[in-house]
């Protein structure tokens, strides 16, 4: 039968169903559905079991290929890429960290914080990036004083307290 892919598969039917079943991930029951519809007494062609897997057929031919030079492990091994380098390294981000938690010692604004981190840990980190990481990764709130009016009388304040109904 022309385009049958001559590949020999080492697990069983039964193996193959069996790791099916044990897999949480689409991505990787994909790839073992692949191995699984060529192991059947019926092989079909790549391009048919791409089309039933819902993949380019370069993509179940990769896959294909890794399993014959590595097998089923690696075939089922997430990688994930390595990105980008942090711009604030993590050591700045702990001692970051720990100024922002201490509520004697705060920024008025995320401008300060980038001051800060140029001028204390000689780090250089645009204005956005400190931003996100501040509010986002760290889950921070910059740590104004509210303004008090000169005229304000603390004694009226602190009886107010007293005599109101908490809710």
């Amino acid at each position: 039968m022309s385009g049958v892919t001559r590949i020999e598969i080492r697990e069983t039917v039964a193996e193959l169903e069996a790791l099916i079943q044990q897999q949480s991930n689409p991505n990787l029951k994909e790839r073992l559905q692949v191995l699984y519809l060529l192991k059947l007494p019926n092989a079909r062609s790549i391009s048919e079991i791409a089309k039933v897997v819902g993949r380019n057929r370069g993509s179940v031919q990769r896959w294909l290929s890794q399993y014959r030079t590595h097998g089923v492990s690696s075939l089922l091994e997430i990688r994930q890429s390595p990105g980008r380098p942090q711009v604030i390294p993590a050591w700045a981000v702990k001692s970051l960290k720990q100024r922002l938690d201490d509520p004697e010692t705060g920024f008025g604004s995320y401008t300060q914080v980038q001051q800060w981190l140029s001028e204390t840990l000689n780090v250089q980190a645009e204005y956005a990036t400190v931003h996100h990481l501040v509010r986002y990764r760290l889950g921070a709130k910059l740590k104004a004083a509210r303004p008090v009016h000169t005229k304000q009388n603390s004694e009226a304040l602190e009886a107010f307290k007293q005599t109101s109904v908490t809710t």
